[in-house]
């Protein structure tokens, strides 16, 4: 499906579902925001990473949160599908901000069984390890997308996330990720508690040397 839709850059990645907020204070996207309560049209958040901007997300305004004399305003939007631009237009059907046709990708809903508490249990070891308090969602609520912006990805890292067009590899993607990231933590951890124990009396536990035998050859 091919639309053409109005345009607000970020450099960040928004994720179907995800609520956003934004203080607006430009002119071009306040126009942009009254645009969206008197028409009730949506726009397009496409990333802008390194110079680029080919991949993004349609957002809906839910909540203009509050007001500013000056015209700028707090609002709340919501991640609606993910897209791919076609052109890009500075301006957009002569107003102050940007619009493109864009292609929206077609996600396909195919989790395998057990993916999600898999991943969900690797959230949660993840801020077990930074000592965090971690999010707080009910596994039946939990889909690729939950957690995105609190694992540490990096933007190049959401941004392929978000071209991934199927479920079930996107949490493969994020097990993955999650698999590799934890061992790297729990080592950071150990180091720092061993600078921390530097030039202080340590307490070891005592070792059993019942069983003990040397190493090597039995010949």
């Amino acid at each position: 499906m091919t639309i053409t839709l109005a345009m607000f850059p970020l450099e960040l990645v928004v994720f179907p579902g995800e609520s956003l907020p934004l203080h607006i204070f430009e002119n071009r996207y306040q126009q942009l925001i009254a645009d969206c309560e008197t028409n009730h049209i949506n726009f397009g958040i496409p990333a802008y990473i390194n110079g680029n901007l080919s991949y993004g997300t349609e957002v809906r305004l839910e909540l203009v949160k509050k007001r500013y004399p000056s015209g700028a305003s707090d609002v709340i939007c919501r991640g609606l599908k993910v897209f791919k631009i076609a052109e890009f237009y500075p301006n957009y059907s002569e107003k102050l901000y940007a619009g493109a046709t864009v292609d929206f990708l077609k996600n396909t809903n195919d989790a395998l069984p057990g993916q999600a508490r898999t991943f969900y249990n690797l959230v949660r070891r993840f801020y077990e390890v930074l000592a965090t308090a971690g999010p707080q969602i009910d596994l039946n609520e939990v889909n690729s997308y939950s957690f995105a912006h609190k694992l540490g990805l990096s933007m190049e890292q959401e941004l392929h996330l978000l071209q991934i067009t199927r479920e079930s590899d996107r949490y493969s993607y994020l097990i993955d990720h999650l698999t590799a990231t934890i061992p790297v933590v729990e080592q950071i951890d150990r180091t720092r508690r061993l600078i921390e124990l530097n030039g202080h009396f340590k307490n070891f536990d005592p070792l059993d040397f019942t069983e003990y035998r040397l190493g090597g050859s039995d010949d």
